[in-house]
């Protein structure tokens, strides 16, 4: 018998589960997590295998979902030094690289910039010559300096020549060590947004690979030495720990995507809402076909505009945390949270913090710590506390939804017993078993994608060509992200008619799906 070991950690909990072969569930836990991320997933890993009693010779695959690069991003702290290089001149001269972006972040990562000409039109034809002697002067410019680089070309998912011509120059002036992030591989059409994903991914190399070692560690001190490690995306699919090395920005939003897929495979659902609380938040998305539905909006990370694939998320402050102010008809919820530290200051843990949890316990809605401790609180007042925590959650559902009709709700995350069992605007609330630990059997369950976005000259291609190559190049981008060859399958296709553009143009978007390559 085999097993697979998945971790989640999240801002209150980190949670583990141990699923065998069959994707049964062997083991459980749910720990807090730690200032340093680490010693939580050691603490989390260890309890799961002391439960489980099993040989951490057969954990033959283990799986991490986590923050860790969007906290580095959001606190500005332990991102790379990076330099910059645009391919678009005269093109694309207007607006500089870190254009929008906060101050403070950019002075984080920050050590040189520069646009050369190059760079191709839409249909392949070449805007200007690539200018190799100024990307060469950047490299003698940076040398020592940066941890890696992010090269953007203009239309490069079209043509990638210049991007990895810059590469070798820079790779010769550089030397070896410099991590090299190319914009064709990462984000989409847009150049500014792409560009952006770009440079957050070159600045976030360093954070991964302390990512990666410490989950490494961590498995290593369990006993665990020959599992494959992935890690989450933030699409609900995994990749493996060397392809989240080199593309360390698509893990960020990884840990809501996971409680939506462990909510579909926990209830079966292909199509719900799923409303995860946890300690200090909730997050609401949508089930489509079984996975996370995107989002259509310019993606926001730490302040800096992106293009690249998001899920569709609305995040607000209610958890099992949440600090309530204000008692009566005045009452406050929120936003901030006590965390991981509800154990110690909630009411009805002998604290003296008053709660969301202890508002449910005092409402009857939920049955833990001593109840004894919230009986002194007004009748009126708590209702008015519940009333108002139930509104927020229903005004969410409302904004997430696509139609007036009332929808199925997978309620997934500790802090979900803090709702009712009917609420506005859904037909039916859903509970299911281990939905405390949705998040982590999401990671351990999750299939490994791959996707790729370009625009076609149908007009040269010819709609089935066209076709049937993205579709061979996103095939081919799961198995590089460890899916197995023989598993992967298509399943979305979108084409998009680019009427301003000549030649018929037309943007193809193909993501495949695979299992696991054992």
């Amino acid at each position: 018998m085999t097993y697979r070991i998945g971790i989640d950690v999240g801002g209150t909990h980190t949670d583990a589960v141990i699923l065998d072969q069959n994707s049964n569930l062997v083991a459980k836990t749910k720990s807090a997590t730690t200032p340093d991320i680490g010693t939580g997933i050691q603490k989390a890993i260890a309890a799961c295998m002391q439960q489980s009693g099993i040989d951490p010779a057969q954990v033959t695959h283990a799986m991490l979902g986590t923050t860790h690069c969007t906290n580095a991003i959001v606190e500005r702290h332990g991102l790379s030094s990076i330099g910059v290089v645009r391919i678009g001149a005269p093109a694309t001269l207007a607006i500089p690289p870190f254009t929008g972006w906060p101050e403070d972040l950019k002075n984080t990562v920050f050590v040189g910039s520069t646009i050369v000409s190059g760079g191709h039109e839409f249909d392949g034809q070449r805007i200007a010559a690539l200018d190799e002697a100024e990307i060469r002067r950047a490299g003698r410019e940076w040398k020592g300096k940066v941890a890696a680089v992010a090269i953007t070309a203009v239309n490069s998912p079209v043509d990638t020549e210049d991007e990895l011509r810059a590469k070798e120059i820079l790779a010769e002036e550089l030397g070896e060590g410099v991590h090299f992030s190319l914009s064709y591989e990462i984000g989409s059409i847009g150049l500014l947004e792409r560009e952006n994903a770009t440079i957050l991914n070159a600045s976030l190399v360093e954070a991964a690979k302390r990512m990666v070692d410490g989950f490494e560690s961590s498995l290593a001190e369990n006993g665990i030495e020959h599992a494959q490690i992935f890690l989450s995306q933030n699409d609900g699919t995994l990749m493996r720990s060397s392809y989240a090395l080199r593309f360390p920005v698509l893990t960020i939003a990884s840990g809501p995507t996971n409680s939506i897929r462990g909510a579909s495979y926990l209830t079966n659902e292909q199509n719900a809402l799923v409303i995860d609380v946890g300690g200090t938040t909730t997050d609401i998305g949508v089930l489509v076909q079984g996975f996370p539905r995107e989002s259509s909006l310019v993606a926001e990370i730490g302040g800096v505009r992106t293009n690249f694939r998001m899920p569709d998320l609305l995040s607000f402050g209610l958890g099992g945390g949440t600090r309530i102010r204000e008692m009566g008809k005045d009452v406050q919820v929120g936003p901030d949270s006590v965390g991981y530290q509800l154990p110690q200051k909630g009411l009805i843990f002998g604290g003296d913090t008053l709660t969301a949890t202890d508002i449910a316990v005092a409402v009857g809605q939920a049955s833990l710590g001593d109840a004894a401790k919230v009986d002194h609180l007004p009748k009126p007042d708590v209702e008015a506390a519940y009333k108002r925590m139930i509104e927020l959650v229903e005004e969410a559902i409302d904004k997430m939804k696509t139609s007036a009709d009332p929808v199925p709700a997978i309620l997934v995350g500790g802090g979900s017993i803090l709702l009712p069992n009917e609420m506005a605007g859904v037909s039916k609330v859903i509970r299911p078993a281990n939905f405390d630990v949705a998040n982590a059997i999401g990671v351990t369950i999750a299939q490994v994608s791959g996707q790729i976005e370009k625009i076609y000259s149908l007009t040269d291609w010819g709609r089935d060509k066209a076709l049937a190559d993205a579709k061979e190049t996103a095939i081919r981008e799961a198995v590089a992200a460890g899916a197995g060859e023989q598993s992967v399958e298509i399943v979305d296709v979108e084409e998009v008619p680019l009427a301003y553009l000549p030649g018929n143009a037309v943007r193809i978007r193909v993501k495949a799906v695979g299992e696991l390559s054992v």
